[in-house]
């Protein structure tokens, strides 16, 4: 086991890494006198996941879509009882979920920590499928699919991302299809299990007024160790263009919703948070709320409160998004478009772009505050492969308006990208 000392001497924090014995990567952060703790126990397997192989398999083996969310489900039940059951007994708030690139498992308690990690660790170790329990969930997950189906906001997003790629797995619910999830059985959870759930392939994060060599204790005791089987996986090569440029459906809703995303070359893992951030800035400086171009749609009526921005990024995909509720969502593009075209011509103003980096700066200090937050960024920290959770505090302090105004260049492409519109159905 080796154990070192991250700090940061521009915010004075620091927080503990040690790569563990068994493979696992374990990161604490420890904040004296908070009540509250938090755990997250993740691993490197979403619903992109795939298509993969382990130095055990002879070639690439593609699963069907919804695996990685069909198998969180299934880690709550194991052959005694309902997890839900023994985290009652300890008092600590237990949940899980699974993104395009993830899958965590963690838990929020003030009392009982120490009993509370022993039931993660032994759960999410502990697999238990039979084709009996399979088939059951297969009909609540269908439920799930069916529900999030009927829901405007999911609806406008996905339609969006159908619209930009045309091969990438991220076009796909993350629970998966009606159709997909028929396919899956307890050998397919199995193998995904013992490939994905690799400690090598995952990371626990912990942050809240904790005593170290207490964690350290329990994990020499609980861990499984195993052989690292060098996991591959990939995705489909993409084209650079979108799929489509408009994509539209109806639904039960009395203001048509819209998403406007753009479609951009992935990055790596290296450079994910610091083109995250620039991205950020640039729809900040865009349309943020005391922007000129925000303050025209909203007094016009083009837009409301409901207005937002995001920077949709992970291992393959990278879309700026802007989203809301317009009765005229082509002239919100139409817009934003030129906004856009004018601001690579003449750039942003120096002084509302220092007063964005400083209020996105103010609100990354923030966060340390607390300990959901520091053990969220010490998860994504790990499970995008990051060495330092302070990678992003020192991005935001470094950018310049040159970087900003390259990133809305290379980034913000208004020939190249996608509006999703959700509207009325028409009576």
């Amino acid at each position: 086991m080796t154990k070192e000392i991250i700090r940061n001497d521009r915010t004075g924090e620091e927080y503990t890494r040690v790569l563990h014995d068994s493979g696992l990567e374990i990161l604490i952060w420890k904040t004296p006198g908070h009540s509250v703790k938090h755990a997250l126990f993740g691993t490197r397997y979403g619903s992109v996941n795939t298509t993969f192989k382990t130095s055990d398999d002879p070639d690439f083996v593609t699963v069907p879509n919804g695996i990685a969310h069909y198998l969180e489900h299934k880690l709550f039940e194991n052959e005694d009882c309902d997890v839900f059951d023994l985290y009652a007994q300890t008092g600590a708030s237990g949940n899980a979920y699974t993104s395009f690139d993830r899958t965590c498992y963690l838990f929020t308690c003030t009392d009982n920590f120490i009993p509370s990690l022993r039931i993660l660790l032994d759960f999410v170790q502990k697999p238990y499928f039979t084709e009996e329990t399979v088939r059951k969930e297969q009909g609540i997950i269908g439920q799930e699919i069916r529900m999030y189906d009927d829901n405007p906001d999911w609806r406008v997003f996905f339609n969006l991302l159908e619209g930009i790629y045309h091969e990438n797995p991220v076009r796909i619910d993350i629970a998966g299809t009606q159709e997909s999830i028929a396919q899956i059985n307890a050998e397919l959870l199995y193998r995904c299990y013992y490939t994905f759930y690799n400690l090598h392939n995952m990371c626990l994060a912990i942050a809240g007024d904790v005593d170290e060599d207490e964690i350290l204790s329990v994990c020499d005791e609980l861990l499984k160790p195993c052989e690292n089987k060098e996991l591959i996986s990939v995705v489909p090569e993409e084209p650079d263009t979108v799929k489509d440029s408009y994509k539209e459906q109806s639904f039960e809703i009395a203001v048509p919703m819209f998403n406007l995303g753009f479609k951009s070359k992935p990055v790596s893992n290296d450079e994910l948070a610091r083109e995250t951030i620039l991205c950020d800035l640039c729809e900040e400086l865009l349309v943020g709320e005391t922007s000129p171009l925000y303050k025209e749609l909203y007094d016009s009526g083009l837009i409301n409160s409901a207005f937002y921005s995001e920077t949709f990024a992970g291992n393959g995909y990278f879309v700026p998004i802007f989203g809301g509720e317009s009765r005229e969502p082509e002239k919100v593009k139409e817009r934003l478009c030129e906004e856009i075209g004018k601001r690579i011509t003449e750039g942003f103003d120096e002084s509302t772009f220092e007063t964005a980096r400083k209020h996105y700066y103010g609100a990354l200090i923030k966060g340390l505050g607390h300990p959901e937050s520091l053990a969220s960024k010490l998860i994504n920290t790990a499970l995008t492969g990051s060495k330092n959770a302070f990678e992003t505090i020192e991005a935001v302090a470094s950018v310049t308006l040159a970087d900003v105004t390259d990133c809305l260049k290379r980034r913000f492409d208004t020939e190249n990208c996608t509006l999703s519109v959700i509207r009325p159905i028409e009576k």
